[in-house]
């Protein structure tokens, strides 16, 4: 199985419809696809944020010949139409439980990975010029059900006891202080962490970094093939072949795995769907209580995500869906927007000016995965191909690190133990993989009593 959704979910020629897309400036840069024979030392498979933070290390710290390959347009893929929450995140799996699988000096090591995941991003915009519409700080859980106060204040004290991080429980008043007044949340956990960006123009600044430093990006360039060569490998895609000593991959949510050697089975892409409104007038704004730019979650296992963003407009995401068809992508703008409406009865006239969908991409232990492949076949790693992905749906900071940390790694310059184990723990498969979407049917069920139940 190499692509568990509708095929529309897959058509590179497509455009995301995003209101990114709509308000980025255009990339300026050339990316034509690969045609003919071409040979680097490291190629790269994604030109998303991971694999375009590798390429730049790759060239500037270790003045490698490095080149991309992208399926459709730099930054198509999650990169370039999430919600832009640079915040803690990669990892589904609770601190807690995280602290049993993998001890407590290696979960602080994640942890810290995270804060330093998200300098970063903030220090990167800075020093390349990029203007990503760095807003809000600080990232906000709300209560969606009284009982999940309670869920709250523990991890308020696992974050004390495991990191020494002061984080803050809000009151519904404390909330509508801060601008944050919405319908339906019981109180709010602020961890005071993290900035909302614009994805796209922060994946465009990237890209053109990478340029400028000499990789070779290559555009509508699927990698149809990886195969085994005399000098490492060997990319086939539609209209050229590239040869390299070393492969990267970085597709995350958007990996054909019987085209990717090592991922078989290994990753579950899942739905998420985002709406923009129109932009709201500052009385609008004032009306509904909701003013602060600050970036939001509410505490439901099939979370809604939100911010109002720079123009005014308001941005607002959730998870579900295991179709992927046009039909089921009219049936989710649907229910996100019932939802938005719900939690914001104020704007119920406000039109969406922009709906679009995308793959984000979990692994089955729950942690993202950093370093060498497994081999296919036997317990030893696969010699020359790492990857870096599955960021379950919250990894615009940390791919700063994972690609920094993967290109040390490509060139040599570190081992695997500089990574934390959470990160660098083989990437197993799903059990019964050709089952992954009735797992993930049977999850969201379960997951909808619960948030029901609070």
């Amino acid at each position: 199985m190499t692509r568990l959704y509708h095929p529309s979910l897959y058509d590179r020629a497509a455009a995301v419809g995003s209101y990114w897309e709509a308000s980025a400036p255009p990339l300026d840069r050339e990316t034509p696809a690969l045609a003919g024979e071409a040979a680097c030392d490291v190629a790269v498979i994604g030109a998303g944020y991971t694999g375009l933070t590798a390429a730049l290390c790759l060239a500037e710290e270790d003045s490698m010949d490095v080149a991309v390959l992208e399926a459709g347009t730099p930054g198509w893929g999650a990169s370039g139409r999430n919600g832009g929450f640079c915040c803690l995140g990669g990892a589904k799996l609770g601190y807690g439980a995280m602290e049993r699988r993998y001890g407590r000096e290696e979960t602080r090591r994640f942890f810290q990975v995270q804060t330093e995941a998200i300098d970063l991003v903030k220090d990167f915009c800075a020093r390349r010029g990029i203007a990503a519409d760095l807003t809000g700080e600080g990232e906000i859980v709300l209560a969606h059900r009284p009982g999940r106060l309670v869920e709250m204040r523990a991890e308020q004290e696992t974050l004390r006891r495991l990191f020494g991080l002061d984080s803050e429980i809000l009151s519904p008043a404390d909330l509508a202080g801060r601008g944050l007044a919405a319908s339906g949340f019981h109180g709010g956990f602020l961890v005071p962490l993290g900035t909302g960006l614009h994805p796209l123009k922060y994946l465009r600044g990237l890209a053109r970094a990478v340029v400028d430093a000499g990789v070779r990006v290559f555009g509508n360039s699927p990698v149809l093939a990886v195969e085994r060569s005399a000098a490492g490998f060997l990319l086939v895609t539609p209209q050229g072949r590239l040869s390299a000593r070393k492969v990267i991959i970085a597709t995350n949510g958007y990996s054909e795995e019987q085209r990717l050697p090592g991922l078989a089975g290994r990753l579950l892409p899942v739905l998420s769907n985002i709406l923009v409104t129109r932009p709201l007038s500052e009385a609008e704004r004032a009306a509904q209580g909701w003013t602060a730019t600050t970036m939001c979650a509410d505490s439901r296992r099939l979370l809604h995500y939100f911010r109002l963003l720079p123009d005014g407009r308001f941005l607002f995401g959730g998870r579900g869906g295991v179709s992927g068809s046009p039909a089921a992508a009219e049936r989710g703008a649907q229910r996100l927007r019932h939802a938005f409406e719900r939690h914001f009865p104020l704007w119920r006239e406000v039109e969406t000016e922009f709906f679009w969908r995308g793959l984000v991409c979990l692994s089955q232990p729950l942690v993202p995965f950093v370093g060498a492949l497994e081999e296919g076949r036997g317990g030893g790693r696969e010699a020359g191909l790492f990857a870096a992905l599955a960021y379950h749906g919250n990894g615009v900071a940390l791919t700063a690190y994972a690609g920094r940390a993967l290109a040390a790694l490509v060139a040599g310059r570190q081992g695997a133990e500089a990574l934390p184990a959470v990160l660098r723990a083989p990437l197993p498969r799903f059990p019964l993989p050709f089952l992954r979407k009735a797992y993930l049917a049977a999850a969201y069920g379960f997951y909808g009593l619960q948030d029901a139940r609070g």
